[in-house]
Parts: structure tokens; C-alpha cells; sequence
């Protein structure tokens, strides 16, 4: 491992959060299971994936969603985030991705045995394929502000949402704290009393991931904050000083 890695990983936050899955996996006392990419990859029908790739795949996607078609590195993303919650230590949990795409983060989920459900839009053909493949369950539904999540049936164990647009995101109607007061209330309906919710963030266009004000908002509700990573673990209710004000 090269020194700048360490250097990045100790002033990133990213130490902490192994050392953490470290103890945890000596409490639970039992190592995480063999696996890595390589080994889930083969599991899925790779005739199949040609076929979706062939389709859709582009030399320089850029920003476009087939991007996503290169499987090996979104794969090992999608693999540390499973790691970072835990999700390859203890037993069977249940999991809700919000904006799932692909299903990769769900495929992995369900790898480890599971009970996965995504949430995302029906817009892109390739995403429907992909799941279809993949083999995991998605809900059609559009988050919109002030709305709230569908009847998912039983409560979850951790609910994440990675890259996030749903909140506004490179618009004028950018979520405030109002927003996302009401978003995270909502979600703790459908989370057990010791769940955790991962949010990961996009940058604006001025490259910023939120407000000093949203920031603390999120802290008064227990959130770890590294980067554009927001944990829950668990969620707060909202202390008066920092709640917004009633509509």
C-alpha cells in the first residue's frame, strides 16, 4: 500500500471506519466471508451482460449512465460501500437502495443472503435490464419533496442512497433543511429501531456537498460525515434549536 493512500485514508476518516469494522468483526467473532469481485462477477450470466453491453455500451460514456456497464470497477465501489455498513459481517438483513441503477450494490446484498428491494425511476431501459439480470426486486417510485415512500412492507435494517439527484441536485431547488427533515422522518417509518441510513451525496456545480447549516443539521441527527458520505447510525430525532420551522 503506498504512503500517500495512508496519509489520505487517516485524514479522510476512512481509518476510523475499518478500524470500526474491525472491532465489530471480533465482537460478532467471526471473519467476513471470502469474497471479492472477481468471484461475484462470476456469478452473473455473462452471455447475457454482453448482450445488455452491446447494446448500450459506449468507448467514452463521460457522464452517461452506460458508464455504468463497466462492470469491475463499480463493482469494487459497490463492494467497499457493502463493507463500510457491515453488511458482510452478522446475520440476514434487510435493505433498501434509493435510486439503485444498475443493482449492483443490491446484486452484492443479495450475494451475502440479503433481503434486498431498490427504488428508482423508470427512464432508462438499460437500468431495467440490468436488474432484470441481476436478478434483484425494484420498486417503481419518484421521490418528490414533501411526499412520502410508498407502503415497501416490513421495516429495514439499512437504507442507503448513493450519488443522489433526487434532492434537487445541480437545480435551483436545491433541498434545504425543511427537505430533508421531512425525507429522513419519513424513512425512519420504514427503518428498525437500530437501522442505519447511508446518504451519499453529489457535488453542486460550485463543488460544494452542502451548506455549514445542513452539516449541523445532520450532526444534531447523529450523523458520521465524511466527504459526501452522511451515516445515520442510528438517526436522531431533530432538536428543537435546529428543526426548521413548521409549514
Amino acid at each position: 500500500m503506498r504512503l500517500s493512500y495512508k496519509l489520505r485514508k487517516v485524514f479522510t476518516g476512512d481509518a476510523i471506519a475499518s478500524a470500526r469494522h474491525h472491532v465489530k468483526q471480533w465482537l460478532i467473532g467471526r471473519a467476513p466471508l471470502r469474497f471479492d469481485v472477481a468471484r461475484i462477477t462470476q456469478t452473473i450470466d455473462r452471455e447475457k451482460f454482453q448482450e445488455i453491453y452491446d447494446r448500450y455500451g459506449m468507448a467514452n460514456p463521460g457522464d452517461e449512465w452506460p458508464k455504468y456497464l463497466e462492470i469491475e470497477p463499480w463493482m469494487e465501489i459497490n463492494l467497499k460501500r457493502v463493507r463500510d455498513l457491515g453488511l458482510d459481517l452478522g446475520g440476514k438483513k434487510r435493505v433498501l437502495d434509493i435510486g439503485c441503477g444498475t443493482g449492483y450494490f443490491l446484486y452484492i446484498c443479495q450475494y451475502l443472503g440479503h433481503d434486498v428491494l431498490g427504488l428508482d425511476l423508470d427512464e432508462e431501459p438499460g437500468f431495467a435490464e440490468m436488474v432484470d439480470l441481476l436478478g434483484v426486486k425494484r420498486k417503481i417510485w419518484r421521490i418528490e419533496t414533501f411526499a412520502p415512500l410508498p407502503d415497501l412492507g416490513p421495516k429495514f435494517d439499512v437504507i442507503a442512497a448513493h450519488m443522489i439527484c433526487f434532492n434537487g441536485h445541480k437545480s435551483d431547488k436545491l433541498w434545504q433543511i425543511p427537505e430533508w427533515e421531512f425525507f429522513l422522518d419519513d424513512l425512519a417509518r420504514h427503518l428498525e429501531p437500530r437501522g442505519q441510513i447511508c446518504l451519499e451525496l453529489n457535488r453542486e456545480y460550485d463543488g460544494s456537498l452542502y451548506t455549514e447549516e445542513l452539516k449541523e443539521y445532520f450532526e444534531a441527527r447523529g450523523a458520521e460525515i465524511h466527504t459526501q458520505r452522511v451515516l445515520f447510525n442510528p438517526l436522531r430525532p431533530a432538536p428543537a434549536a435546529v428543526a426548521p420551522v413548521a409549514r
